[in-house]
């Protein structure tokens, strides 16, 4: 299994050891490889978003003609975590802030996100997070975090934090709120492995 981490900003080389310490812990055989240009993503067989900043992200996912293919691979069903950023580039809908950055969403998702909802850097925190799927609770870290504000059709939450959703799931796609690649905890990433 080869998994792919879009590797144009971001918190890149921290989803590269997560997915790395994750095939480790679980026993599967497996390669990590940074997705910089399409043929990258072509051999590929999962990708991850890593949290950054969304407009940028979205820029150079453009520049690098990576976009449509990543769009176009996670509607065939290839799995794809969006994490922070990714989970927002991941929705179909980003509201004003997103219009207002001109911020190309890859709108696979049926859900609605908010950006920067829980507040600016300094406003960051962790949080322990029940998570449909996973046994105990799972430590969220929340850096200039989005919110989910609703989820439709096909769409469904797996994690809230007080009244927001922060985790969502639709078929092969997962959009993440949080940072689950910062907490030193394997097991989404082995959760999220498990869909290949």
């Amino acid at each position: 299994m080869r998994i792919g981490v879009v590797g144009l900003q971001g918190d890149v080389s921290e989803h590269v050891e997560a997915v790395k310490l994750a095939l480790k812990k679980s026993g599967r055989h497996g390669d990590v490889v940074l997705l910089r240009r399409p043929e990258d993503l072509e051999k590929a067989d999962a990708a991850t978003i890593p949290g950054g900043e969304s407009t940028t992200i979205s820029k150079l996912l453009i520049k690098s003609g990576l976009f449509e293919p990543l769009r176009r691979r996670g509607q065939e069903g290839m799995p794809i975590l969006g994490t922070c950023a990714g989970c927002i580039l991941l929705s179909k809908e980003a509201g004003n802030q997103a219009e207002k950055t001109k911020t190309t969403l890859l709108a696979l998702m049926d859900m609605e996100v908010d950006r920067n909802a829980f507040g600016r850097q300094k406003e960051s925190f962790e949080a322990p997070l029940t998570i449909e799927g996973l046994d105990g609770p799972f430590k969220g870290v929340f850096i200039r975090a989005p919110a989910i504000v609703k989820v439709w059709g096909e769409c469904r939450e797996l994690a809230r934090f007080g009244d927001s959703i922060v985790l969502a799931r639709q078929g092969n796609l997962i959009g993440a709120a949080f940072h689950p690649e910062l907490g030193g905890d394997t097991r989404f990433h082995e959760w999220f492995l498990g869909l290949i």
